[in-house]
């Protein structure tokens, strides 16, 4: 039984910690972009493609946080 919930625990901080720092770049990656585009607006062309290219990014590592989690429930 202590190693059921040793693997819950270890499985629910390896998707809580993944996704805490994607979700904090993504948040700040809008932010910057956002900032920027009300500064000015001519460049969204150049800004929201590279903004949503940072954000694909961060859900990649999100992702792989969530395979971890879920590689240490169902297999360790």
């Amino acid at each position: 039984m202590d190693l059921v919930i040793g693997k819950v625990i270890a499985a629910g901080l390896a998707i809580g910690l993944g996704a805490l720092g994607p979700g904090i770049g993504i948040g700040v990656a809008g932010h910057g972009a956002m900032t920027s585009l009300g500064r000015n607006p001519e460049a969204s062309g150049k800004i929201m493609p590279n903004m949503i290219l940072v954000s694909a990014f961060a859900e990649a590592i999100c992702i792989y946080a969530l395979v971890i989690a879920i590689i240490i429930l169902f297999v360790v």
